[in-house]
């Protein structure tokens, strides 16, 4: 399997939000990439430069970070011709990285734009590079600059960065230096191309918690409702664990919060997150793992505090 780490370059609407596309908000004007073997060694490179059909214009924010004049991109690609360039670069055998985890996506919302999503099959298993290398090298696992990690690694800067194909190279610098039990063993998964039905539903296990992908329903309430949606089950054993505090959601953060007790492994706490599709459908992200005493603590706190606000406004309705 090839190691394929790319990086995009996007324009958007250069008169604002309001006369965006709602289909396109983000099109792709450079795609750049690196193909490594197994072993992490840099065997070959791909770069197009893609001529909008969207945006006739470069945003003066997008113009100012990655240096591209619009007369640059009149010379580019059709997205269709270049995407089908790319894939086949790509060989029939291979795994994305990114630094970061929008790039995935917006390949496919831009695929998907001139029919092409066919091409690729979600949901996406991909590895986020960003994600791998605060893994590895921050106490905290937190999310560094891609400029800030070369620098930290003392990898020499001999591109400029925000270009599509060298940031590339440069994710795979990184990448060279993050241990293959840590890429191994924390994958991400895009879920733009959400599952449709029970039997493409994804259920992703790791070393201390799950991540569960739902099939569609027409509405959130709906998806509330499901028995596999709401079940609580270990993460470590994958035994069922009884649920201590009933799934209730975070006004703030829309997220819906659960804790359960494994009699082996303790406490789990799990999070719902309900996704909307493009085609006004729902489905839920719903993650397990395992806390200590302090995390369930703040969980129960949010808790009360949450029905204490009901109480109170109930009995201001009341008045």
């Amino acid at each position: 399997m090839n190691y394929i780490v790319f990086d995009l370059e996007w324009n958007q609407s250069p008169d604002g939000k309001k006369f965006e596309n709602a289909r396109l908000p983000f099109e792709i004007i450079e795609i750049g990439a690196v193909k490594l073997d197994k072993d992490k060694n840099i065997i070959d490179s791909f770069q197009r430069l893609i001529k909008p059909q969207v945006y006739n214009w470069i945003h003066d924010s997008i113009h100012e970070v990655i240096h591209v004049d619009y007369k640059d991109l009149t010379d580019g690609l059709p997205f269709p011709l270049a995407v089908r360039e790319f894939l086949q670069w790509c060989g029939k055998d291979y795994a994305f990285f990114t630094w970061g985890n929008q790039d995935v996506m917006e390949l496919q919302r831009n695929m998907k734009y001139y029919n092409m999503l066919s091409l690729i099959k979600g949901p996406v298993t991909y590895y986020d590079v960003q994600k791998l290398y605060g893994i590895c090298y921050e106490e905290d696992g937190e999310r560094r600059a891609l400029e800030t990690a070369v620098q930290q690694l003392k990898i020499k800067s001999q591109m400029e960065f925000h270009r599509a194909v060298a940031d590339a190279y440069y994710t795979a610098y990184v990448l060279q230096y993050i241990d293959d039990n840590c890429i191994r063993q924390n994958p991400s998964l895009d879920v733009y191309q959400n599952p449709k039905s029970r039997k493409e539903e994804v259920h992703m296990e790791y070393s201390m918690w799950n991540k569960y992908v739902s099939r569609e329903f027409f509405s959130r309430e709906r998806v509330m409702k499901d028995r596999e949606v709401l079940s609580t089950c270990c993460p470590v054993c994958h035994c069922p664990a009884r649920r201590k505090v009933r799934w209730f959601m975070n006004n703030n953060s829309k997220v819906y919060y659960c804790l359960a007790i494994c009699q082996e492994h303790g406490t789990i706490e799990g999070k719902i997150r309900i996704r909307r599709t493009e085609e006004d459908k729902y489905f839920a992200v719903k993650t397990l793992y395992r806390v200590g005493t302090e995390e369930a603590e703040k969980i129960r706190e949010k808790r009360d505090s949450l029905r204490l606000k009901r109480q109170l406004k109930r009995k201001q309705e009341v008045r």
